[in-house]
């Protein structure tokens, strides 16, 4: 199985249109990395390619990864896209992806109720691009030889959907994550959770590998940062620090350890915070534009 982050972000991606926090700043400057926002692609074979959430930035995330060019005139190694959720930096991307090649769409029936319900996902050809509707804990296979699972994680409903009133670590089809099997290897991507339950920690023991939600190190992020008033449970992610956060409760899951959907505000992106050291050295990874990972 093969893996390429094509964005590691949050949404706004780093830097942010709007920010000038520190790392915004130092991205600009090219002191850390720039960041688009999070999409995964994956292979079997390293031809055929299944993308998990259509970033905002997929036409740049596209052009900068060779393996994502037409392979002729017209045409495109990505057969498929898997949605974990209806936010926009995981939906607002498929917009890009309607020029007139085939592909498929794979989301829960929630996730399909957005598609459908606003026109402007009219633009994609039903006659090319065939959405399906996936069901928990039910595997399919988008690829031949891939088997996808997409299972409840804690979670939000979409922003632009949130009402009167709102259950932050709601478990149903909202937010999901995906367990990624082929004949050899297992993977998990859980780009979005608000919390880390004994059963979810029981889930994800035994992959090889897990990409999971590192948007903010402490629940006030932005406001330490006066970049804004919302908390990481507001905006429905758990976060690494404390207690409660993903780096102790889930120290005991084996396997590669990688953080991605880091927000720009995440004081992990310095280089020399003491915040990346702690990562670093529990063991995690923190993924990046372009990390390539073979399982």
């Amino acid at each position: 199985m093969r893996l390429i982050v094509l964005g590691a972000a949050a949404g706004g991606g780093l830097p942010q249109w709007n920010c000038g926090c520190r790392n915004c700043t130092d991205a600009r400057a090219g002191v850390i990395p720039r960041m688009t926002q999070s999409s995964v692609a994956v292979s079997l074979d390293g031809q055929s390619w299944v993308v998990l959430n259509a970033s905002p930035d997929i036409r740049a995330q596209v052009d900068a990864c060779p393996q994502m060019h037409p392979p002729a005139l017209r045409g495109s190694p990505i057969s498929s896209v898997v949605l974990t959720n209806g936010d926009i930096d995981h939906i607002a991307g498929l917009l890009t992806l309607r020029e007139k090649t085939a592909f498929d769409v794979y989301a829960t029936s929630s996730g399909l109720d957005i598609l459908r319900s606003n026109s402007v996902f009219g633009v994609l050809d039903p006659d090319l691009v065939a959405q399906h509707a996936v069901s928990l804990e039910a595997p399919f296979e988008p690829l031949p030889g891939l088997t996808v699972t997409p299972f409840a994680v804690p979670g939000k409903v979409a922003l632009f959907l949130e009402g009167d009133t709102l259950n932050l670590e709601e478990v149903g089809e909202q937010t999901v994550g995906l367990l990624l099997e082929s004949a050899s290897a297992r993977a998990a991507y859980v780009p979005g959770c608000a919390a880390i339950p004994d059963w979810l920690i029981d889930r994800l023991g035994g992959v090889g590998l897990l990409l999971f939600d590192g948007t903010v190190w402490n629940n006030d992020d932005m406001q330490r940062t006066g970049t804004g008033e919302k908390t990481g449970a507001r905006m429905g992610h758990v976060p690494l620090n404390g207690e409660l956060g993903s780096l102790t409760r889930l120290s005991e899951v084996g396997g590669r350890k990688v953080f991605i959907h880091i927000n720009n505000t995440n004081p992990i992106l310095q280089p020399d915070s003491a915040e990346r050291a702690e990562v670093l050295g529990k063991g995690w990874e923190i993924a990046f534009d372009g990390m390539e990972i073979t399982l």
